[in-house]
């Protein structure tokens, strides 16, 4: 790497991950002169092995070790005073960078000064896109229609039911977005100074919707750009895939962690919406949320009966 500040920061938060940590400073390594970039793995108080993996396998790497589990937005944002980067990249762990993605990427907001934050593919191990990449702000309609009457499955490619995660619009095609997932979002750090950025009163998802929505009501625009792509082990890091690679968690931690989804769910309407709509209206969204929340309990708990019993 270069001397003098890189022009690209990736920050990588790690929670018991160490393989797949691993694996993604490795396909790092093998694209390292794609960018002059530097690479911040911030750790949240991991029992295993990631903390000397990185110190023994990537010395290059600046390593931040938390006390305890602060959680995603609270973690990421102790990477803020170590950044020397003009672009910051939050990467998930759980993810293998492929050729180019970063090359194109930093190319596409060096070439385009009104974008603010941008993302490539993220496809999921069977080749099929992550569709939480592109996402629209969950407003009482697209509630209703993705959460509770679930009516984007039935009708992806509809404008009027489809809207939560684009799917009338190609997947292959760039296009702008209300939000972009945290796995891969890159943006420029004068950006991320000026709204503050992850709000800490999230503590696992919801984050990146909430920084989306502030970065846009800025007046930048946020790019989805399937020219490139990643792989993301979705699910993985929290548990959730029946993979042999999936972090084991016991079910009071599976249930935290389902659970926290739906409560940055209800935080993020009470933020960003609440003033937007009659007070029936919201109180309503309220009654949805605890019904999502609900239904996932009992998904995880058949599913743990289902899988991690047999």
């Amino acid at each position: 790497m270069k001397k003098g500040n890189p022009k690209l920061s990736i920050v990588i938060l790690n929670y018991n991950t160490c393989d797949l940590l691993f694996d993604c400073l490795s396909s790092l390594k093998k694209v390292k002169n794609e960018a002059d970039f530097e690479v911040i793995v911030v750790d949240n108080a991991s029992s295993d092995k990631s903390v000397s993996i990185v110190q023994k396998e990537f010395p290059e790497v600046i390593l931040v070790k938390n006390e305890k589990n602060l959680g995603f937005a609270a973690g990421n944002n102790r990477a803020k005073d170590k950044v020397r980067g003009k672009y910051v990249l939050f990467l998930n762990s759980d993810t293998v960078v492929y050729p180019n993605a970063i090359k194109e990427t930093v190319k596409y907001l060096d070439e385009n000064k009104e974008v603010g934050v941008i993302s490539c593919k993220l496809v999921l191990p069977n080749g099929e896109l992550d569709k939480d990449t592109r996402r629209s702000f969950i407003t009482p309609w697209i509630g209703l229609i993705h959460l509770v009457l679930r009516l984007d499955r039935l009708f992806p490619k509809s404008p009027i039911f489809g809207r939560y995660w684009y799917g009338y619009i190609s997947e292959n095609e760039i296009h702008e977005v209300d939000a972009l997932q945290g796995a891969f979002f890159m943006t420029r750090k004068k950006i991320l100074d000026d709204v503050g950025w992850f709000d800490e009163d999230y503590f696992l998802d919801g984050e990146d919707i909430d920084l989306s929505w502030r970065i846009k009501e800025k007046g930048w625009k946020l790019v989805y750009y399937p020219k490139v792509k990643i792989l993301h082990l979705k699910g993985v890091s929290k548990g959730k895939l029946v993979s042999d690679r999936r972090r084991k968690v016991n079910l009071g931690e599976k249930i935290k962690i389902r659970s926290q989804g739906v409560k940055s769910m209800e935080v993020f309407y009470r933020k960003r919406l609440w003033q937007k709509y009659p007070l029936l209206v919201n109180y309503l969204v309220l009654v949805g949320i605890k019904l999502v929340l609900l239904t996932r309990i009992i998904k995880t708990f058949l599913e743990w009966l289902i899988f991690d019993l047999r």
